[in-house]
Protein backbone atom coordinates (compact mmCIF):
# COMPACT_ATOMS: atom_id res chain seq x y z
CA UNK A 1 0.00 0.00 0.00
CA UNK A 2 2.99 2.46 0.25
CA UNK A 3 2.75 2.55 -3.73
CA UNK A 4 -0.32 4.51 -4.11
CA UNK A 5 1.16 6.82 -1.90
CA UNK A 6 4.01 7.53 -4.18
CA UNK A 7 1.82 7.04 -7.53
CA UNK A 8 1.10 10.80 -9.08
CA UNK A 9 -2.41 11.68 -8.77
CA UNK A 10 -5.14 9.65 -11.11
CA UNK A 11 -5.96 11.75 -14.09
CA UNK A 12 -9.68 12.24 -15.73
CA UNK A 13 -8.84 10.99 -18.69
CA UNK A 14 -6.00 8.29 -19.46
CA UNK A 15 -5.52 6.43 -22.34
CA UNK A 16 -3.48 2.98 -22.78
CA UNK A 17 -2.30 4.28 -26.42
CA UNK A 18 0.89 5.31 -26.50
CA UNK A 19 0.34 7.96 -29.44
CA UNK A 20 -2.39 9.42 -27.69
CA UNK A 21 -2.30 12.88 -26.24
CA UNK A 22 -4.19 11.41 -22.98
CA UNK A 23 -1.20 8.27 -22.27
CA UNK A 24 0.21 9.01 -19.18
CA UNK A 25 3.60 6.39 -18.78
CA UNK A 26 3.92 7.49 -14.77
CA UNK A 27 0.27 5.91 -13.32
CA UNK A 28 0.85 2.59 -15.64
CA UNK A 29 4.01 2.42 -13.88
CA UNK A 30 1.57 1.01 -10.98
CA UNK A 31 -1.24 -1.36 -11.49
CA UNK A 32 -4.51 0.39 -12.23
CA UNK A 33 -8.33 -0.64 -12.19
CA UNK A 34 -11.29 0.45 -13.13
CA UNK A 35 -14.74 -0.08 -12.67
CA UNK A 36 -17.78 0.33 -14.78
CA UNK A 37 -21.28 0.51 -12.86
CA UNK A 38 -19.25 -1.01 -10.44
CA UNK A 39 -17.91 -3.76 -12.43
CA UNK A 40 -14.68 -4.27 -12.84
CA UNK A 41 -13.28 -4.20 -16.41
CA UNK A 42 -10.46 -5.40 -17.24
CA UNK A 43 -10.36 -4.64 -21.12
CA UNK A 44 -10.16 -1.19 -21.01
CA UNK A 45 -8.35 0.85 -23.56
CA UNK A 46 -9.50 4.66 -22.77
CA UNK A 47 -11.37 6.08 -19.87
CA UNK A 48 -12.90 9.27 -18.73
CA UNK A 49 -14.59 9.89 -15.27
CA UNK A 50 -15.72 13.26 -15.70
CA UNK A 51 -17.80 12.52 -18.69
CA UNK A 52 -18.47 9.07 -18.05
CA UNK A 53 -17.52 6.58 -20.11
CA UNK A 54 -14.76 3.78 -21.16
CA UNK A 55 -13.77 2.22 -24.55
CA UNK A 56 -13.08 -0.76 -24.69
CA UNK A 57 -12.65 -3.34 -27.83
CA UNK A 58 -15.37 -4.55 -30.01
CA UNK A 59 -14.67 -7.89 -30.41
CA UNK A 60 -12.63 -9.41 -32.99
CA UNK A 61 -12.89 -6.38 -35.27
CA UNK A 62 -9.86 -4.92 -36.33
CA UNK A 63 -9.73 -1.08 -38.21
CA UNK A 64 -7.78 -0.56 -41.65
CA UNK A 65 -4.51 -0.07 -39.63
CA UNK A 66 -5.12 -3.04 -37.68
CA UNK A 67 -5.84 -2.08 -34.50
CA UNK A 68 -9.06 -3.26 -32.94
CA UNK A 69 -12.41 -1.37 -33.42
CA UNK A 70 -13.28 0.46 -29.87
CA UNK A 71 -17.10 1.31 -28.90
CA UNK A 72 -17.67 3.40 -26.10
CA UNK A 73 -19.86 2.38 -23.16
CA UNK A 74 -21.61 4.64 -20.74
CA UNK A 75 -21.96 4.51 -17.07
CA UNK A 76 -20.37 5.95 -13.65
CA UNK A 77 -16.61 5.31 -14.07
CA UNK A 78 -14.30 5.03 -11.18
CA UNK A 79 -10.41 4.94 -11.48
CA UNK A 80 -8.18 3.49 -8.60
CA UNK A 81 -5.03 1.76 -7.42
CA UNK A 82 -4.50 -1.41 -7.30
Amino acid sequence: MTDAKQAPAMPDRLSVDPHSPHHDTAVFEHEIGIRLNDKERFDVEEYCISEGWVKVPAGRALDRKGRPLMIKLKGKVEAFYR
